[in-house]
């Protein structure tokens, strides 16, 4: 653990991310395009290789943008849609063909994606230890409602949590204010008695921390050190989070 700030007495609430700090989302993304575009090749001769650097270009540059970020992560299907379009055309692949192949890349990778989807070790047992602890929760996600209740309801999230925050029906997303503030209000605690925690860092620590509350980022490779400074606690996962937690001093 890197912790740049004392924490002090252990928190009343926690607000806690659902992608990539909880279930696992985009650390396999690279492979499963690679896979995609190698299922799809088959179908519709393409050079594979061409293709696959083009979709990486595309994808960069799509989800680089808050706003393209804010509209694709509402409609994921058509977010890859696009990108494996505008790669195609940058693989100058003729028009003929991209239809089917656009289909069979995408179908590919949403299977593999959905595939390879889980809970990371140790995740479920950390927010069990958390609920044991005596501390509130509320889970904070962005995305479409559909996808995002999908997986609660496939790993059976949803006990584990005395509130959920899903911008597809709240109707906003983070790193606006209203929805941490929105979570805080639901679990009854103010924001200096509360955490939030999550891989991003401007979403789940930048912003948190603006609003009185604590940013504990989940990073699972190296950190820089600018990031340990704008970070109150650098954990690898939950189970860390859980035996900081357990080792300190109830409020």
């Amino acid at each position: 653990m890197v912790e740049a700030t004392p924490l002090g007495p252990r928190p009343l609430a926690l607000l806690v991310d659902l992608d990539d700090t909880i279930v696992s989302d985009s650390d396999r993304a690279g492979l499963n395009w690679a896979s995609a575009v190698e299922a799809a090749a088959a179908v519709v001769p393409f050079p594979a290789e061409a293709v696959l650097r083009a979709i990486e270009i595309e994808r960069d540059w799509f989800w680089s943008d808050p706003e393209r970020h804010r509209v694709g992560r509402s409609d994921l299907i058509g977010a890859r849609r696009s990108i494996v379009s505008a790669a195609l055309r940058r693989a100058a692949i003729p028009e003929a063909d991209m239809p089917t192949a656009i289909a069979a890349i995408v179908a590919a990778y949403g299977a593999r994606t959905e595939a390879d989807r889980g809970p990371f070790p140790g995740a479920l047992d950390a927010l069990r230890t958390f609920r044991e602890l005596g501390i509130k929760l509320a889970l904070v996600t962005n995305g479409a409602a559909e996808v995002q209740r999908a997986k609660i309801e496939r790993f059976e999230l949803a006990p584990l949590f005395d509130a959920i925050v899903v911008e597809g029906e709240f109707g906003l997303g983070k790193p606006e204010p209203a929805v941490y503030t929105h979570a805080l209000a639901s679990l009854g605690v103010s924001a200096a008695d509360a955490w939030m925690v999550g891989d991003n860092l401007e979403w789940d620590v930048v912003t948190p921390r603006a609003l009185g509350m604590r940013g504990i980022w989940i990073a699972r490779g190296p950190s820089s050190v600018a990031n340990c400074v704008i970070a109150d606690a650098i954990l690898p996962d939950l189970p860390a989070l859980a035996g900081l937690l357990t080792s300190m001093t109830p409020r």
